[in-house]
C-alpha cells in the first residue's frame, strides 16, 4: 500500500465524500426533506465518516489514525442503518437504497483494510519519528 501525502489521496475518504454527496441529493427529495431528524442524522453520519478519516490522518500517527478510522467505519454503518429507515418510510427507492448502501459498505471495508494495514505497518507516522 502506498504512503499518503494528504487525506484526499485516501480512497476511503474519496468514497466517503461520494457517499456524502449522494446522501445530500437523497435528502432533498420532498418527503425525505420533511423528516428533519432523519435528514440531520444521516447527513451527520455520512459527514462523520468522511471527516474522521481526514482528522485521523492529520493527527500524524498511526494509532490515532486507526482510532479515527474505526469511528469512520462505525459512522458508515450508521448510514447503512439509516438508509433502511429511509427505504422503509418510502423516502428512497430500492435502487437508490442499494446504491448508497453499497457505497457505505465499501467505505467500511476500505476503512477496515486501512486499519489492518496500519496495524501491521512498521511506519508509525510523522508523530513518532
Amino acid at each position: 500500500m502506498a504512503t499518503f501525502n494528504s487525506f484526499e489521496e485516501v480512497i476511503a475518504w474519496q468514497k466517503a465524500r461520494e457517499l456524502c454527496k449522494l446522501i445530500h441529493v437523497y435528502t432533498l427529495k420532498d418527503k425525505f426533506s420533511k423528516d428533519f431528524k432523519l435528514v440531520s442524522q444521516i447527513k451527520s453520519s455520512s459527514g462523520s465518516s468522511m471527516d474522521n478519516i481526514s482528522e485521523g490522518f492529520e493527527r500524524g500517527g498511526n494509532k490515532e489514525f486507526i482510532q479515527f478510522l474505526y469511528i469512520s467505519k462505525g459512522s458508515a454503518g450508521e448510514v447503512r442503518s439509516q438508509l433502511y429507515r429511509a427505504l422503509d418510510n418510502g423516502y428512497i427507492s430500492k435502487e437508490e437504497f442499494n446504491k448508497a448502501f453499497n457505497l457505505a459498505a465499501e467505505v467500511g471495508k476500505l476503512d477496515a483494510g486501512l486499519i489492518n494495514h496500519l496495524k501491521s505497518s512498521k511506519i508509525k507516522g510523522d508523530k513518532y519519528k
